[in-house]
Parts: C-alpha cells; structure tokens; sequence
C-alpha cells in the first residue's frame, strides 16, 4: 500500500510531501519505506504505526489517515494522508 501525506510543521509553517511505502502480507506488515528510505524497525498497534527516521518520529495512523510527527521536540508535523 502506498500513501501520500501533507504534513504542515511547525513553527516553521512548511509543507512537505510525504510517501509511505506499507509492505504487508496477509497477517502483517512486513516492511515499511519512508520517502523511499526503509525504516530498520517499526511498531503496528491495531491500524496505528510507530517508526522513526533519522531524528524524527513518526506515527501514521491508517484509519484516520493522519500523519503526526515530532523532531525531539524542536519541531511537529501533522497532515492527511490519500492511498495512491
């Protein structure tokens, strides 16, 4: 499954393009590409994904295709993702 997610961060009040990458088989998720950038591990709770790339941590939410993210607290994304 591949999604693409608008993310406003702040403060800096920029936009930027996400693309994630969902591999899956029939009873679950087996890897996970961030723009094109494989993440080394990642947490599945229900429709919830936890992973992290270099200094941010990202949570993508499939139900409410949302993307919320957080720079060690320097700075926050959050944005609506679409199924490609």
């Amino acid at each position: 499954m591949q999604y693409r997610c608008e993310a406003v961060y702040l403060p800096a009040r920029s936009t930027w393009v996400r693309s994630v990458e969902i591999e899956h088989d029939d009873r679950r998720v087996r890897g996970l590409r961030i723009d094109g950038v494989a993440v080394y591990s990642f947490a599945v709770d229900g429709t919830v994904i936890r992973t992290a790339l270099d200094n941010e941590r990202i949570t993508l939410d499939t139900a409410s295709m949302s993307w919320n993210s957080d720079f060690r607290g320097l700075a926050q994304g959050r944005g609506r993702c679409e199924q490609e």
